[in-house]
């Protein structure tokens, strides 16, 4: 979990004084008082702090002089006395800084965030195995990071597998690893995912999308804490932590048959579920900086009042993965330091560039615009999607791609489901090499 910003707080008003550290303590952050500018010196000598919040008129040394330095550099904002508890916090919440984040580290402003990060920290310390789930992009891989990191397997490997971007028949030997001339193309031994991340952590990312055949090999596997490699006998013990996760209701899927019901009670030792971005609010803002510092053509940039309202109105259906995205559009487009609200582009990205690609994309960009919301079902959607990014690209595979954000690889794995499965695939002629365009 983020550790708490260290405010000092300066005013010789003693009753004021103790009000804004109670004030500042309550919004989660620590408080670090001073009475005047020399003794707030004398604080700062004491040890770092993070934001400095200081009245102006005071005896002996008085907040002109202490944030002479912060002016020249270019203070950032001001607060008119009285003011409201809570417009105190939200320019401190605005103010924080922030830094990449060390690995398995996760923003944890919100107070269901937090939560579910102390939750993890007990589950990190145990063996059990963890279904995390969560809707696509709100970060479900960061959250098994964070468990890895905060277990007694830190200092192992952890590797990630996505199950939903690679094909079965390459997953099996992913996973299991394989022999010399297991199968053609084997031309050396190789050990796979779950060797490879012994004494570690070894993820499963989005599990529901493996085929059910692979299913019961992966049983097999966990239970027995032991794999065999393709094309061989012999038995390899492993010592490894599966975490998995998945953006469907597992429950759902053991109903409807794709989903092997002994496989997903194996998993589902200890559930996490991690809520989509629109659901812990208190995460925004802190997110977009962080992307902001991530992205920023130019030091020091920031989110006018404006942008900010626009960030935490706007719905997040693609979550976190959408929030960096407009952030880091934002940064390429902002005229100044302060992102506008108008430099957000927050409109659904497939329908904008569909708008864009001419004849061909307008009625792709209407059927977008008709489309069921992502609650629905969504492989139903993720086909949608893809077709719909067909059309505007007049077929051209490689754009597709661009378009959809995936990799060219991902797009014909998902290409030759959908046409297993009898869909019409816009511009795309069937006996065309697989190679064509990408």
């Amino acid at each position: 979990m983020n550790e708490a910003a260290r405010v000092l707080v300066v005013e010789d008003d003693d009753t004021l004084r103790e009000a804004l550290c109670d004030t500042i303590e309550f919004g989660g952050y620590r408080a670090v008082a001073a009475g005047n500018g020399r003794e707030a010196l004398s604080r700062m000598d004491d040890g770092a702090v993070d934001m400095i919040i200081s009245d102006v008129q005071m005896d002996e040394m008085d907040g002109h002089h202490l944030l002479v330095a912060a002016m020249r550099d270019g203070a950032t904002d001001y607060l008119l006395k009285p003011f409201e508890a809570q417009v105190l916090l939200d320019m401190v919440a605005r103010m924080e800084p922030t830094a990449e984040l060390p690995e398995g580290t996760m923003i944890a402003t919100d107070e269901r965030t937090r939560e579910l990060c102390a939750l993890a920290e007990r589950v990190a310390g145990a063996e059990a195995t963890t279904l995390i789930s969560g809707e696509s992009g709100c970060g479900k891989e960061v959250l098994a990071r964070f468990i890895h990191e905060h277990s007694p397997r830190s200092a192992k490997p952890f590797l990630a597998v996505n199950c939903a971007a690679i094909p079965e028949n390459m997953l099996e030997s992913m996973l299991f690893g394989y022999e010399k001339g297991a199968y053609t193309g084997a031309y050396q031994s190789r050990a796979g995912k779950f060797e490879q991340a012994n004494g570690g952590t070894l993820l499963l990312d989005e599990i529901s999308e493996m085929d059910l055949a692979l299913q019961a090999k992966l049983l097999r596997v966990l239970q027995e804490r032991e794999v065999e490699r393709l094309g061989s006998s012999r038995l390899i013990p492993l010592d490894v932590r599966v975490l998995a996760t998945t953006n469907r209701r597992l429950e759902d899927e053991v109903r409807a048959g794709r989903f092997r019901e002994d496989l997903y009670y194996r998993l589902n030792v200890f559930p996490l579920r991690l809520p989509p971005l629109r659901e812990r609010p208190g995460d925004i803002l802190p997110l977009a900086r962080l992307f902001l510092k991530r992205h920023g053509a130019r030091p020091g940039m920031d989110f006018a009042q404006c942008a900010e309202q626009a960030l935490l109105s706007h719905p997040w259906r693609g979550n976190v993965r959408e929030l960096e995205n407009s952030v880091q559009r934002a940064a390429i487009l902002a005229r100044g330091e302060v992102l506008e609200a108008r430099d957000l582009v927050l409109e659904n990205a497939l329908q904008s560039l569909a708008e864009r690609s001419g004849s061909s994309g307008d009625s792709a960009a209407a059927t977008v615009g008709e489309a069921p919301p992502l609650e629905g079902d969504l492989r139903q959607r993720e086909q949608e999607l893809i077709v719909q990014a067909l059309a505007a690209s007049g077929g051209s595979r490689k754009e597709t791609a661009e378009r959809l954000g995936i990799s060219p690889r991902t797009l014909r794995y998902k290409l030759a489901r959908l046409r297993e499965q009898g869909v019409e695939l816009p511009g795309i002629n069937a006996g065309v090499s697989e190679q064509e365009g990408v």
